[in-house]
């Protein structure tokens, strides 16, 4: 699991501990092979899970307006007050996802917060209410009040999660983990996909380093410098 999404998930978690939350569901947008992480999420005390499912092989991976397009659909479907994502990907580091969906869904946002406090009042029974948040930036620290519903996307200073027990990994294989169709979410069956943002160029290894030279004193670092053209 990207370990931002562990963390926001390790928050959600805590929330309903403190009784601040009535239900955590983890949602993963990918292939099948993404319910490994959601089984992940289920073992760490995510509620049930929900997998909109990409079809493998094809074409291009959903990019970040797809994932938050389909993420939409199912907030809008379960009607969260809190959403709850990790500030970025760690296969291409974008950081757009978070932003995207609290855009398309016009709600405040919070990201790459370091502290999460709920306002009394904005508990899981509550209908409006406001969540205190906490992001580092380049003057110190900024904190913030967002009114609910909100979206809040996690650094990686905001809590420590926890280890999945036995026990509960045992337990989270009979948890509910719920398969969409990303196709069925973005226009239906049978239509045509939204056309990719984003499309990979080239994948290459960085060159090869070169061996180091010792030199004997400074006049010949310099001498070899001037030849490599690099004076």
């Amino acid at each position: 699991m990207n370990p931002f999404c562990e963390i926001a998930l390790e928050e959600a978690v805590r929330l309903k501990e403190r009784g601040d939350a009535a239900e955590v569901i983890a949602v993963s947008v990918g292939t099948r092979q993404s319910q490994d992480a959601l089984r992940t999420a289920l073992a760490m005390g995510a509620d049930r899970a929900v997998l909109v499912e990409a079809a493998e092989g094809g074409g291009a991976a959903p990019g970040p307006r797809e994932v938050a397009a389909a993420l939409r659909k199912v907030v809008e479907r379960e009607r969260p007050l809190l959403v709850l994502l990790g500030k970025q990907a760690i296969d291409d580091d974008c950081n757009q996802t978070g932003q995207i969906l609290a855009a398309i869904l016009d709600w405040p946002q919070g990201t790459c917060i370091s502290r999460l406090e709920l306002d009394p009042g904005s508990g899981s029974g509550s209908g409006s209410g406001s969540v205190l948040v906490q992001r580092e930036v380049d003057g110190g620290l900024e904190r913030l009040r967002l009114r609910l519903p909100a979206l809040l996307t996690a650094d990686l200073r905001l809590n420590q999660p926890r280890y999945a027990t036995l026990p509960n990994i045992m337990k989270a294989k009979k948890k509910p983990l719920e398969l969409l169709p990303l196709s069925s979410l973005l226009g239906g069956e049978g239509a045509p996909p939204l056309p990719p943002r984003l499309r990979v160029l080239r994948l290459e290894e960085p060159p090869g380093r070169r061996g180091g030279q010792r030199v004997e004193n400074v006049a010949a670092l310099l001498e070899r410098l001037a030849a490599a053209g690099r004076l």
